[in-house]
């Protein structure tokens, strides 16, 4: 009918009808329950950054066709953190402050989770880890503690590491190659402390920026040494070529990784000896039979349609702990019955079961427990034909 109207009415029934249009959006969107993501989505770990927020994505979607979280609907909220800290804090701020996000995900890198934390705990209100795995993010000295996780942290996962190398490879005077950060000085405590409680010495400890591309000088070193296995600690990019130089020296020594290298393409960066690398998960697709796995895979596939074989959804990891914290987060939030911060993080105690896709968590989190994941819920992989899967012996 519109457009049997002279021009200047026209043009007002335009105008009008898409202010309407706004005002509708934005009441809409001021009724929904936000959550925040804070993460690395463009880089060398945007792979990764990617399968968090598909995870979310995908527990949103199924909360929501349920009714949502107080009978509001869940809306994502994602910024990107450019695996850098201080935009990482900028950008939590921005949605505690002025998106008004009652929960933050995220902090892909453990020096970005390290700089969030704070922020949360001062402004009261959850942090909810689903990658990042320095121990310091929830064990992080707060009296008032709104950082959990649902992910691997340091010292169970350099735990598993010792006990891998020495079961898998007779490891005796294992090195270690880790970068030079929050993360790496997090995995070397954590794994002189186990490398001590199993009476094993360590052949060396070297760094490495990550940005470097030769490590050559430092494997020269942990050669002469005498490591007869190696832990790797690192992302994507640095981690392939810390296995590239290994094969410019000729140097065939097993290599035991945190699970830097799920975070993207690593099998085409690092080349052949790629699917040589072990690394810890704490999931995998990959030969999973359970019913959870094959619905949360299908849903994936459907929303995702780019998806055509496992080889894209890598990382798993990323998608599944993401997942599960999602719909923790919402338990923990219908049992605050209140978006409040301190309501909720106190929520997060009264969960009690929740049939996950990583396992079936029991309470999983209490006062002073923030992880919700343990040395039980580790599996090693590898890199085989584009997939991660699960290692064999």
């Amino acid at each position: 009918m519109a457009s049997l109207l002279p021009p200047t009415l026209r043009r007002f029934a335009v105008t009008t009808s898409a202010l309407l249009g706004l005002a509708v959006t934005t009441a809409q969107g001021a009724d929904t329950l936000k959550i925040g993501l804070v993460t690395a989505l463009s880089g060398q770990s945007a792979k990764s950054g990617e399968a968090i927020s598909r995870g979310m994505s995908l527990a949103i979607d199924e909360i929501n066709a349920k009714g949502g979280v107080l009978g509001r609907p869940l809306e994502l909220v994602a910024r990107d953190d450019e695996a850098n800290p201080s935009k990482g804090v900028l950008a939590t701020r921005e949605l505690i402050q002025r998106v008004g996000v009652v929960a933050v995900v995220g902090g892909l890198d453990t020096p970005v989770s390290m700089a969030i934390v704070p922020i949360a705990n001062q402004m009261k209100v959850p942090f909810i880890g689903p990658w990042a795995a320095g121990t310091g993010i929830t064990r992080n000295g707060a009296a008032d503690n709104y950082a959990f996780r649902v992910s691997a942290v340091d010292a169970l996962v350099d735990e598993a590491l010792v006990a891998y190398a020495v079961k898998t490879y007779g490891a005796k005077r294992p090195g270690m190659i880790l970068v030079n950060n929050a993360w790496g000085e997090s995995n070397q405590k954590g794994l002189k402390d186990a490398l001590q409680a199993a009476n094993l010495p360590a052949a060396g400890i070297e760094k490495y920026e990550a940005n470097d591309v030769d490590m050559v000088p430092q494997l020269s070193r942990l050669k002469e040494a005498g490591a007869d296995a190696l832990f790797l600690v690192g992302n994507v990019g640095p981690s392939a070529q810390v296995v590239k130089s290994l094969d410019r020296m000729g140097w065939s020594v097993p290599v035991v990784s945190h699970w830097g290298p799920a975070g993207g393409r690593f099998d085409e960066l690092a080349g052949p000896s790629a699917g040589k690398v072990h690394f810890i998960q704490t999931f995998t697709f990959a030969g999973n039979s359970s019913p959870k796995a094959g619905a949360v895979l299908g849903a994936l596939k459907a929303k995702y349609p780019a998806i055509k074989s496992m080889a894209d959804v890598t990382p798993a990891v990323g998608i599944a702990n993401a997942y599960d914290a999602t719909h923790l987060l919402a338990l923990a939030i219908q049992a605050a019955g209140s978006t409040e911060g301190a309501k909720v993080r106190d929520g997060f105690y009264k969960i009690g079961t929740y049939p996950g896709l990583i396992k079936t968590y029991e309470k999983p989190f209490a006062p002073g427990q923030h992880d919700a994941l343990g040395p039980n819920d580790y599996v090693f992989t590898r890199f085989k034909d584009g997939e991660i899967v699960a290692v064999t012996n």
